[in-house]
């Protein structure tokens, strides 16, 4: 079709759609960020303390056994030895899996605080006091199942998040429908999807059209309508109509599986802080045995002993890093920001520079209608009627441009007569039985258009506009403007990196400058470099990182893949559905949304802000706590209870970031439906359409 349109036509539109040609597709998986996802044992996260075979029956069945041992001794008057018996069998069961765990530790040649609460049970039990040795050993064990628990409803939220694919699947085969494991699905299998049920697979409609939830993948809370040959992702529900769909990927391979995997990989890397942590623990256990030693050797009081070995285990300061870490996984994940390691989360607060690509990021890589404007007595509802009836057919992208805006717009579309496409020309068709002639201006006068139409032409195509001329039955009626358009949320998204700080912003683009200039202000960037090749992108960024910045770098991240690398942090837009993207930047957004960018900087920067707080909570109760029972002010029950506070507040502190983000969910339900296809599209273009005719 029209020529000035074409994706391959670059020095006619404007447009450079081909994103970067000549860019290196050999895409390592770690680009130059060596990070490490070892999976690592829970002992290794820091959170060492109790770590034993603790079950919650068996910790009920001690706990009654003291409760009985309390009740037996208020009963009775008298010294009972059965008080005492039954004490002792509780204390045994509260304290067999602390003690059992220390023991394993030193067979190990590991010393950990796990030996220091083994210690105050084993002092509490061997002064004949079963009822406080058995106490000290619950609250020791409830305080390890309360974080435990905590802990894991974080890792829970993460996997809710993932764990959506169906067991069971609905594949057609030669005999019919049959029911079977989702596990069983191949590549190239059919299966049928009913309303209601979640996608076991990623895959292609080839039947059917509905609406999908894809909130898990892509972090969009309003539903995505779906038409055959579009793009579904495994784990993705669908809302409405009945679909029948290719398989292309399965079980583990699908973006579902590989988001999983990469998660799960996240929340077992550390942050620097964590391995110093982790480095400096073997030095705090024998300076805790020391300050025990010493209190026993200036007051002979082994309660005080005990309460120092039971204040001084550093639960709330292990807590501190993981726990904030894993609530801001869950969070950012909810929002369909994919953080490959945690290590991320906290550079992300200290970014203060951010470098764009253009084509997909900053636009939407697709040309839409930008301008209708029809002369004479014609309706702009008219000249866009009279234009997509005659493109109905066609493939070509103004085509499906214009196909677009008339469905939004409720303009009823008509079917064309006598359809002919001229490849890199324009079309002709009957509609209403008239002959409308659409596309370049040389195509109408070749067409017998004789008028001077150019003269109502007041947009400049070396800008990235394309320009598509109809005449009705011999006489201009209109031309079309059409463009890449920017993100709806672009401007509104670089105003809230500014805000929170970010220094630089700039867009770099392999495009014309013309085109480049346009964008920018559109979306208020003061910082373009135009006509780059990727080597170039490479290097202005090297630049900016020599100067001090701390840069990411946003893009698409299969073109992007050198740029992305080059930065501090490589961000990878859209990446749902693509392992290329997923894998090519640290961080992946699953969806288009610019504003996830900002949330991101401000998701960093409440997670430090945790982390810290949880230090501080940490180390005041462990020093508060070791200052009360060595001057004997605390009893050893007040000090465990004194432990099981302080790893409550840190968890219940680092649980507020499981929250962040909800605004950013009810902003999207706020935009509108979407409609579209792999991934879902914007709510609006940039710049509407204007309908109704301009002076010129």
């Amino acid at each position: 079709m029209q020529a000035a349109s074409k994706p391959d036509q670059h020095d006619q539109t404007g447009h450079d759609h081909s994103h970067g040609h000549g860019h290196n597709h050999d895409h390592d998986h770690d680009h130059g960020h060596h990070h490490d996802h070892k999976h690592e044992d829970c002992s290794s996260c820091g959170h060492d303390h109790v770590h034993a075979p603790v079950r919650l029956p068996q910790t009920v069945v001690g706990l009654v056994f003291i409760l009985n041992a309390f009740v037996i001794h208020w009963s009775t008057d008298a010294t009972n030895t059965i008080d005492d018996l039954s004490a002792m069998v509780g204390a045994i069961i509260l304290g067999y899996p602390i003690v059992w765990t220390a023991i394993k530790d030193l067979s190990r040649g590991v010393l950990s605080t796990n030996e220091l609460v083994a210690l105050a049970v084993l002092a509490a039990f061997s002064s004949g006091d079963y009822k406080e040795a058995g106490l000290i050993a619950f609250l020791m064990l409830l305080g390890d199942i309360i974080e435990t628990r905590t802990a894991d409803g974080a890792r829970a939220s993460i996997e809710s998040l993932i764990k959506l694919t169906p067991s069971k699947a609905r594949r057609i085969s030669k005999t019919g429908e049959e029911e079977v494991p989702s596990s069983e699905l191949r590549v190239g299998d059919v299966i049928r999807v009913r309303p209601g049920d979640n996608m076991p697979a990623d895959g292609a409609i080839v039947s059917g059209e509905g609406s999908l939830n894809q909130a898990n993948i892509t972090g969009e809370s309003l539903p995505v309508d779906k038409k055959v040959g579009d793009e579904v992702f495994g784990g993705t529900q669908n809302l409405t109509g009945v679909l029948e769909v290719r398989v292309t990927r399965a079980g583990q391979d699908t973006t579902l599986g590989r988001v999983r995997e990469l998660i799960l990989a996240a929340e077992k890397t550390k942050l620097p802080i964590m391995r110093i942590v982790d480095r400096y623990m073997g030095f705090y256990t024998p300076l805790v045995l020391l300050i025990g030693a010493l209190t026993w050797a200036f007051t002979m009081d082994l309660q005080r002993v005990i309460a120092v070995l039971v204040v001084a285990c550093p639960c709330a300061f292990i807590l501190a890093t993981p726990t904030a870490m894993v609530a801001a996984l869950s969070s950012a994940a909810r929002l369909g920001i994919l953080i490959k390691n945690v290590g991320d989360i906290e550079l992300a607060a200290r970014l203060n520079a951010f470098v764009f690509d253009k084509t997909g990021t900053l636009t939407t890589g697709k040309l839409a209608v930008s301008r209708l404007a029809p002369v004479g007595d014609v309706k702009p509802a008219e000249l866009l009627r009279l234009a997509a009836t005659a493109e109905r057919y066609s493939n070509h992208p103004t085509a499906k441009a214009m196909l677009t805006l008339a469905g939004e717009v409720g303009v009823s579309v008509g079917e064309p007569k006598e359809f002919k496409e001229t490849a890199g020309r324009g079309i002709r068709a009957q509609v209403d039985g008239r002959v409308v002639v659409i596309g370049r201006a040389q195509w109408l006068r070749d067409s017998g258009v004789s008028e001077d139409f150019m003269k109502s032409v007041d947009l400049n195509e070396t800008e990235g506009f394309s320009l598509v001329f109809v005449a009705c039955e011999g006489a201009f009626v209109g031309w079309i403007g059409l463009q890449d358009q920017t993100r709806a949320e672009a401007r509104e998204s670089l105003e809230q990196l500014s805000q929170a700080g970010v220094r630089r912003i700039a867009m770099v683009s392999g495009d014309r400058q013309p085109v480049a200039a346009r964008v920018a202000r559109e979306i208020g960037c003061q910082e373009v470099v135009a006509e780059c090749l990727p080597q170039n992108k490479v290097e202005y960024v090297r630049q900016m990182k020599a100067k001090g910045y701390r840069v990411a770098v946003v893009g698409d991240g299969v073109n992007d893949a050198p740029a992305l690398a080059a930065g501090d942090i490589g961000i990878a837009m859209s990446a749902a559905g693509s392992e290329v993207a997923i894998h090519s930047a640290t961080i992946a957004l699953m969806n288009n949304d610019l504003r996830r960018l900002p949330f991101l900087i401000r998701l960093s920067r409440q997670t430090r802000s945790v982390i810290n707080q949880n230090f501080l909570l940490g180390i005041l109760f462990v020093l508060g706590g070791l200052t009360l029972a060595i001057f004997g002010i605390i009893h050893p029950l007040v000090a465990a209870l004194l432990h099981v506070a302080g790893g409550v507040l840190v968890v219940l502190n680092s649980f507020r970031l499981v929250r962040q983000g909800e605004d950013q969910q009810s902003i999207n339900a706020s935009v509108g439906p979407r409609s579209g296809s792999a991934a879902p599209r914007e709510a609006a273009p940039a710049t509407r359409p204007q309908l109704s005719p301009r002076p010129v």
